[in-house]
């Protein structure tokens, strides 16, 4: 799995888990379909036939006297022929491929401008931290690597923000939806000493795996056997002193009713113990049916249907958008992009769901992700961008970070500043 920005199971140095985003980004299009080429020249206005009286006097027969194989043979005339035809169809192609690509160029200038717009505007009082704000950590939590001095520093650094949620990984789920005891053998160790650290804190359990949609290897959410092996898996892990669950499977596309099936199970399972069911989501279409279209390019839809999202949302207490990975190159469209799903996002969450944006606490380069565009402060601004236009007075609404072990000074520094800074 990939590094700090995939989120579907491990991640850090151990190896663990790949990162919620993860998935991956942002932003996709897609062309429309190509014109049908129609009205070829006429093949006898082709013919540059000399005129009778010149062919007579020459003693050479006109074109439509020649002999058909020799006519065809010459492209300059007669009928015309293969060869001239081909240099007409390629031609035509090529003029086909240059209009789609005006075409692609002229829409996504069009929707990066739309972006840099949405990045404007004011902030509207009170837009700030509800305290409902999350952090995904690394397996170096639970797996024996982390010391009593380290979660000491982690109570530091948290007072006085807004985080209620630790989503500390605690697998990768087998492909099988089993998960081995030794995953997480120092649950027992962790989870007390932040509640001694941080009272009022949660120690969520992330679960996550990579989804068999796009490979042939991965989870099989379609078997009944696997679903039923991951409710087994969350009910130990919950045993275990968890206070609720976290999943991030990956990539998971838009529609999936094997997903919800399995939610509808986990939530019985997380109710019955008094603790939240929570998911890291895919971000949601920009335009109308995007994923179907980037899909069908790509075979890689990324995006949710604002519908399929709103199922995900009714069916969980706890929803976290990975709002990176969009492919955007500039902060300020960025930023823009961030406001975008934030309002997209609350028109559709209910009320009793949490809502989280994901805030960019990592610094890769690579496709889909840069890190001189994807950044905190930019992030911040569009999260509460969103907010000031759709939903200002939402209280179930915060702000998830990804990742602890690749965080700056900075990262943390405007997340306080731009998010939790309540003067």
């Amino acid at each position: 799995m990939s590094a700090p920005a995939n989120a579907s199971g491990a991640q850090d140095t151990a190896g663990a888990a790949t990162a919620p985003g993860a998935d991956d980004i942002t932003g996709g299009q897609e062309p429309s379909g190509a014109p049908n080429a129609s009205g070829g020249h006429d093949a006898t206005a082709a013919v540059n036939a000399p005129g009778a009286d010149d062919a007579a006097a020459r003693q050479e027969p006109t074109g439509a006297q020649r002999d058909p194989d020799t006519a065809a043979a010459d492209p300059g005339q007669g009928r015309a022929g293969p060869a001239r035809r081909s240099r007409r169809g390629l031609r035509w192609v090529r003029r086909v491929a240059l209009g789609l690509v005006l075409l692609l160029v002229l829409s996504l200038a069009g929707v990066e401008a739309v972006l840099r717009v949405n990045y404007m505007g004011d902030l509207a009082d009170g837009t700030y931290t509800r305290g409902q704000d999350a952090i995904w950590l690394g397996h170096a939590w639970v797996d024996g690597r982390k010391k009593d001095a380290d979660v000491a520093a982690l109570a530091r650094r948290l007072r006085g923000t807004g985080i209620r949620d630790l989503y500390v990984h605690a697998g990768p789920l087998e492909h099988d939806g089993t998960l081995p005891k030794s995953a997480y053998s120092g649950a027992g160790w962790l989870i007390p000493a932040v509640h001694r650290a941080l009272p009022g804190v949660r120690v969520q359990a992330w679960l996550g795996d990579e989804l068999a949609t796009e490979s042939p290897d991965g989870m099989r959410l379609e078997r009944a056997a696997t679903r039923a092996a991951v409710v087994t898996s969350t009910r130990e892990i919950l045993a275990a002193g968890f206070d609720g669950a976290h999943f991030d499977l990956e990539p998971l596309h838009s529609g999936d009713r094997d997903y919800l099936g399995l939610l509808d199970d986990l939530r019985a399972v997380t109710r019955a113990h008094g603790v939240p069911l929570s998911v890291a989501a895919h971000q949601i279409d920009p335009l109308p049916a995007f994923h179907s279209l980037w899909g069908t390019l790509t075979n890689h839809p990324k995006w949710w249907s604002q519908a399929y999202f709103a199922q995900v949302a009714r069916r969980v207490d706890q929803i976290a958008v990975m709002s990176y990975d969009t492919m955007q190159p500039l902060p300020s469209l960025y930023g823009g992009y961030v406001a975008q799903q934030t309002s997209l996002a609350l028109e559709v969450t209910p009320p009793t769901t949490d809502l989280l944006m994901g805030l960019p606490f990592f610094h890769d380069n690579r496709f889909g992700h840069r890190a001189s565009a994807e950044t905190v402060p930019a992030a911040v601004r569009g999260v509460r961008l969103g907010l000031s236009r759709t939903d200002a007075g939402r209280e179930r609404f915060g702000v998830a970070l990804y990742v602890d072990f690749a965080a700056t000074e900075d990262d943390w520094t405007a997340y306080r500043e731009g998010w939790t800074d309540l003067s």
